[in-house]
């Protein structure tokens, strides 16, 4: 019988083995050729898509929340017990004799516990990983970028971003305390977004499982979070106390995740083109607004924060200032009245830990990354926005 049990111990292990070595050996093929990854994204992640992002789309809730969850109890709990097993096995060691079956709730809990963080391993190098090493959007679609941008490019686009924001705000329908109002389904909009700018570019098309609200959005407002892709999960996640004028641009965002494009200047670029294209003006106004700051910023930048040069060019509307917020004073004062952590702490290890994540799949300039949105916007402006293709 005991020979028996090892030879199936063995069976296991060398299993694990293999798939390690086989996560391995995926990480260093991406590493090393673009063109792997790119035929990865285009002939095996839509597989996941289509198959796992449909089952998990069944349950109404957030699926990849709760793993997330769970994986942090399991990593506590793996912590914790990491002594008394360490004492356990020393006095065995000391004893020399133990009792037949001593120590084994602790062996079963660490196989476990090292399974399940070969899975995430290689779920992450499936679902993530891989896809940092892809071509880009403008890559696919555009060409290489080789231009020079000049300020009055800048300044053409960011005065054509201020001024539709500016006129988009009139149209709104709000509440007696000015707050906007909308009674569509954001969520089936979104889909419908992305699937029309699939019409142009055609890696963008195909099925969208529908995004899922956070049960945790206060947690995840403490870090300044809109969503979230959970690459376990196959799903687009998104916060449901931001501000409204947030979550139509975050929702295609989140959704240009699943279609492999996983840069979060990239994911920023195609959630504007998907929100500026849609049928719905709310949409729209939530597209424009979500380059604003950054186009905005790079503009003051330019001119050596020079004011009365910047005062010369549209100015961004009360109206637009208003609206542009990620969470209104009321969310927050009961987001950081309920919170058991303070919100500076929170956001400064969401930061640090996102940071290091893109630095570690090679994005080396890691969060400031986001704001390269300005040099898709002005490659796109430029010559790229009637090219599209498939």
């Amino acid at each position: 019988m005991e020979r028996s049990w090892k030879k199936y111990l063995n069976k296991w292990l060398w299993l694990y083995i293999g798939i390690g070595v086989l996560v391995i050996l995926l990480n260093i093929a991406a590493w090393n050729s673009t063109t792997f990854c790119d035929a990865y994204i285009a002939y095996v992640f839509p597989i996941w898509v289509n198959t796992y992002g449909r089952l998990t789309g069944v349950a109404p809730f957030s699926v990849g929340e709760i793993l997330l969850g769970l994986g942090v109890m399991l990593l506590g709990l793996a912590g914790i017990l990491w002594i008394p097993w360490l004492v356990t096995a020393v006095v065995r060691k000391l004893r020399k004799k133990s009792k037949p079956g001593a120590g084994r709730g602790f062996r079963i809990f660490y196989r476990f516990f090292a399974w399940t963080l070969l899975i995430v391993c290689l779920i992450m190098t499936l679902n993530c990983f891989i896809l940092y090493h892809a071509s880009t959007f403008s890559e696919n679609y555009f060409g290489e970028d080789n231009g020079e941008y000049t300020l009055e490019e800048l300044i053409t686009v960011r005065n054509m971003v201020v001024e539709e924001c500016n006129r988009l705000s009139l149209l709104m329908e709000r509440d007696e305390e000015g707050n906007i109002l909308y009674d569509g389904d954001l969520e089936q909009t979104a889909i419908e977004s992305m699937q029309k700018l699939g019409k142009t570019y055609g890696r963008l098309d195909g099925y969208y499982p529908r995004p899922k609200p956070l049960y945790t959005s206060d947690f995840f407002s403490q870090q300044y979070m809109c969503g979230y892709y959970f690459p376990f999960s196959m799903e687009a996640n998104y916060n449901t106390v931001m501000y409204i004028m947030n979550k139509p641009s975050t929702l295609c965002h989140e959704l240009a995740h699943l279609r492999g494009y996983i840069f979060e200047d990239e994911a920023n670029f195609i959630s504007y083109l998907a929100c500026i294209q849609s049928d719905d003006i709310v949409y729209q106004y939530s597209g424009y607004l979500s380059v604003l700051n950054y186009l905005d910023n790079d503009f003051y930048k330019a001119v050596g924060r020079d004011r009365e040069s910047y005062l010369a060019q549209p100015r961004i509307s009360s109206q637009v200032s208003k609206d542009n917020v990620f969470v209104t004073d009321d969310e927050w004062e009961r987001i950081n009245g309920n919170a058991l952590i303070d919100t500076e702490t929170v956001e400064a290890v969401s930061d640090a830990v996102v940071d290091t994540t893109l630095k570690v799949n090679g994005v080396q300039d890691g969060m400031i990354s986001y704001s390269r949105v300005v040099r898709l916007l002005l490659l796109y402006y430029s010559y790229g926005q009637d090219e599209g293709g498939n």
